[in-house]
């Protein structure tokens, strides 16, 4: 019995790898769908509006089947004591931050998937996991994730967020720009919908820019000269405007060129050498497989 299983194992191990063999990491990435579309659309968040009431995090919570609790809590200002991340039940969070120059008006930060139009956590995916969609949302399939969690490395923000806390199918978490529920059929972010001060504009990417810019030149003195996303990373849809130094707001200071190309290059080189992940894992899948039909047996 021990012989005729190992000779099942090689056999079928083998017609396996001879069935995957030809598939490369960028067959893997041959479906994935990244449009950036002149037209896109895309959120101006301006800083010196918001009053950190994070009716955006209720908002969100509710739009995407988060318990999002009762909307009175969100008024506790202690939570801004440490500064908070999105997590995988919470894709957006406010943070606020102190100005040394005028102490009595605080800096409040919205934090969430920057939605970039080059994504490195598209190009770190090697199955393609996720994608570019035409009105500028990055989304994620759970079908095809595989939980690598090279998203989680590659994106320059730090977004991805994985529910280490789930034992069986856990998955990836970030804003999706209210894409299934709302902005695919051409409606607007929960976010930006409920902001009562109007700090969030929805709009297409272009004339945002033109808007921010406007607004820069306007009231120079209320703004410092740079529209951060416009130009980072390649261009993010989500647009900020601030009175102070990003950096000092907590935002990577980040190139022009597009975040992908470190982790792409590094992703190709590694399977240009080795077994296609598909591969991989069909095979693993196949020993499993096998192992399994062989204890079976050997209970009988």
């Amino acid at each position: 019995m021990g012989k005729q299983s190992r000779r099942d194992f090689l056999k079928t191990s083998g017609l396996i790898g001879a069935g995957l063999s030809g598939l490369s990491s960028k067959k893997a990435h041959s479906g994935v769908k990244k449009i950036i579309a002149d037209d896109r659309m895309g959120v101006l968040v301006d800083t010196t509006l918001c009053i950190g009431c994070r009716r955006c995090e209720y908002a969100c919570k509710g739009a995407h089947d988060i318990d999002p609790g009762r909307i009175e809590q969100y008024d506790d200002r202690s939570v801004f004591k440490e500064m908070r991340r999105p997590q995988y039940n919470a894709y957006t969070v406010v943070n606020e931050y102190t100005d040394p120059e005028n102490p009595d008006n605080p800096s409040n930060v919205k934090v969430q998937c920057m939605h970039c139009d080059h994504p490195a956590c598209l190009s770190a995916c090697i199955v393609g996991a996720f994608s570019k969609e035409e009105n500028g949302a990055v989304i994620w399939d759970e079908g095809k994730c595989i939980g690598c969690r090279y998203c989680m490395i590659a994106c320059p923000f730090q977004i991805p967020q994985f529910e280490y806390h789930k034992a069986l199918e856990p998955e990836i978490r970030k804003c999706d720009l209210c894409w299934e529920s709302r902005t695919k059929d051409g409606g607007v972010p929960a976010c930006v919908e409920i902001c009562p001060m109007e700090a969030l504009v929805y709009g297409k990417r272009y004339e945002l820019l033109q808007l921010a810019h406007e607004r820069i030149e306007k009231n120079p003195e209320r703004y410092l000269d740079h529209v951060y996303g416009e130009n980072e990373v390649g261009g993010t849809s989500w647009l900020y405007l601030a009175a102070q130094d990003f950096t000092k707001l907590d935002f990577p200071q980040l190139s022009d060129e597009p975040a992908p190309g470190a982790s792409e290059k590094l992703q190709h080189a590694i399977f240009s050498y080795f077994i296609p992940p598909a591969s991989l894992f069909a095979l693993l899948g196949g020993i499993m497989w096998i192992n399994r039909k062989q204890n079976t047996t050997e209970e009988e």
